[in-house]
């Protein structure tokens, strides 16, 4: 049927409000995993230090002759490892009169764009911090960075046809050719860990990789509670031989990477907490400066570990 002559609809008001939700809807990740999980410490200058050592191999053939004259055992120095603080902002800024206009979902737009900047901020940090990054020492045209985790883990690494290890956070580590995520290199690593006196607890890994492991052979048998129609086929926690790690999924780490973690021989060194500074007025707009100055903390890289070089799809 058709509209009668004259009549007047929506399509020929001009007054009608519109309608726009008070609510603004933004599924964008914020979870930090790592930088959660990991100790913080101070940090106070650009170059943070610490020191690692090891106790000599233990030998089965320490015997010494009765009443033989003592024989000094030689000392082995502790060593001494650094990583370069990196600063990271966001700067949002807000004209004076957006601030005062009636927005929907929100009171005042800088406030709400300072909210927004300092979650992206931390996801920055995330990835930071996660990276296959060398440090790298700065100047003055040239931005301080951190040596990302990928680039310490060198003792405990598995990893593709061509690939090589990262060292002392200061080289990063060379990819090799893409391979399944295998079983038997996450026992190999694990068992690593374990020679060189790791006791890693978690394992991060990527969405793809997540459900690789899922499909491991020990979670085979899919195991399901009738009462409740609940079938559970994923991994949350691997029991291997040398201990329970929990199995955590990472948006922001590498998704061809599944580190295997002690989170105790980690942390991140601040040399400035997330701070909130107003910038000078330059015309009719607001700005805020939101910094962090911090850095990888890798107390003993040889306590994790890694399978590198995974497929992603």
């Amino acid at each position: 049927m058709a509209q009668p002559a004259d009549t007047f609809s929506t399509y020929d008001a001009i007054g009608n409000r519109e309608d726009l939700s008070d609510i603004i809807y933004d599924i964008s990740p914020t979870e930090t995993p790592f930088m959660s999980g990991i100790a913080r410490v101070p940090a106070t200058a650009t170059l943070h230090e610490w020191q690692t050592d090891a106790l000599d191999t233990a030998s089965a053939s320490n015997a010494v002759i009765e009443g033989d004259d003592a024989t000094t055992t030689a000392a082995t120095p502790s060593v001494r490892l650094g990583n370069r603080a990196q600063i990271s902002d966001k700067v949002p800024r807000v004209t004076g009169t957006q601030r005062v206009v009636d927005s929907a979902g929100r009171g005042d737009e800088f406030d709400y764009q300072i909210l927004k900047s300092s979650k992206a901020l931390k996801r920055d940090m995330e990835s930071a911090l996660l990276a296959n990054n060398a440090a790298v020492v700065g100047n003055d045209t040239t931005a301080r960075e951190l040596g990302g985790i990928e680039a310490w883990i060198a003792t405990n690494d598995d990893f593709g046809a061509g690939g090589a290890s990262g060292s002392l956070g200061t080289t990063a580590r060379t990819d090799g050719t893409q391979r399944a995520f295998a079983e038997s290199d996450l026992k190999s690593v694990l068992a690593s860990c374990f020679d060189a006196g790791g006791d890693p607890n978690m394992i991060m890994v990527g969405s793809f990789n997540k459900q690789a492991m899922s499909a491991f052979s020990g979670n085979a048998t899919r195991n399901t509670n009738s009462s409740d129609q609940t079938l559970n086929t994923a991994i949350k926690i691997y029991v291997s031989d040398f201990g329970e790690l929990q199995v955590q999924t990472n948006r922001f780490q590498r998704s061809r990477s599944a580190l295997v973690l002690d989170m105790d021989m980690w942390a991140m060194a601040t040399l400035r907490e997330f701070d909130q500074t107003p910038l000078a007025k330059t015309g009719d707009s607001d700005r805020v400066q939101i910094i962090s100055e911090y850095t990888l903390e890798s107390r003993n890289e040889a306590a994790s570990g890694g399978v590198f070089d995974l497929t992603t799809s």
